[in-house]
């Protein structure tokens, strides 16, 4: 009998660069011979799964957009059954699934899920919401399975320090993974496929 599909969630504020990063891994995770599905959560709309949908990435079918209805956090981590009712109906679809993908609709650095939905997750932050970030100490960034620092490209163009970023992320992270990524040149996407293919999908 074939397994559950691992599941990664992919958490961050509003604007951090989570759809983005999905668009950028999943053509990854294919090229690799995974089998890739995605659930996305926003307030009253899907507006984050028909981009994707839109994108071509997957198939449509593979793409289910929950509306929360609420705050997203709530979604992910106090009350998931919305998005496990939507993972499950993606396997009895598509039984072959080796990952699926949650996406949490935008919120703040107190954003976490729980290990009842996901196997883990990543916490999504751009360089935009300045070099003070780690400094925050947000549970997001602080207890992630992989923080991504994403955008670093705009660092020079909006004021921030990215080496003061590189120096202070890893004592708040205290040894978790951390990631710099650009998903416009695909610098850093490595880092995170290592993560998914070595720590969740246990492929060396």
């Amino acid at each position: 009998m074939k397994k559950s599909a691992a599941r990664l969630g992919i958490g961050g504020p509003v604007g951090s660069g989570k759809t983005a990063l999905l668009e950028c891994l999943v053509p990854l995770l294919i090229k690799e011979g995974l089998e890739v599905a995605i659930v996305t959560n926003d307030l009253l709309t899907t507006e984050d799964a028909d981009r994707l949908k839109n994108k071509g990435i997957l198939p449509p079918e593979r793409i289910i957009g929950v509306e929360t209805g609420s705050c997203p956090h709530t979604a992910i981590r106090e009350d998931p059954s919305m998005n496990l009712l939507a993972i499950q109906d993606l396997e009895i679809l598509y039984p072959q699934l080796d990952l699926i993908a949650i996406e949490s609709g935008g919120d703040n650095l107190a954003s976490t899920f729980s290990y009842d939905l996901v196997d883990a997750y990543i916490f999504v932050l751009d360089v935009g919401a300045g070099d003070d970030i780690p400094r925050k100490n947000g549970p997001g960034f602080v207890q992630s399975d992989l923080a991504v620092i994403n955008k670093i490209d705009i660092a020079p163009y909006v004021g921030a320090d990215l080496e003061l970023i590189r120096r202070e992320a890893p004592l708040y992270r205290q040894g978790k993974a951390i990631a710099y990524t650009n998903c416009k040149t695909g610098e850093g996407l490595d880092s995170v496929m290592r993560f998914i293919l070595e720590k969740l999908l246990f492929v060396s």
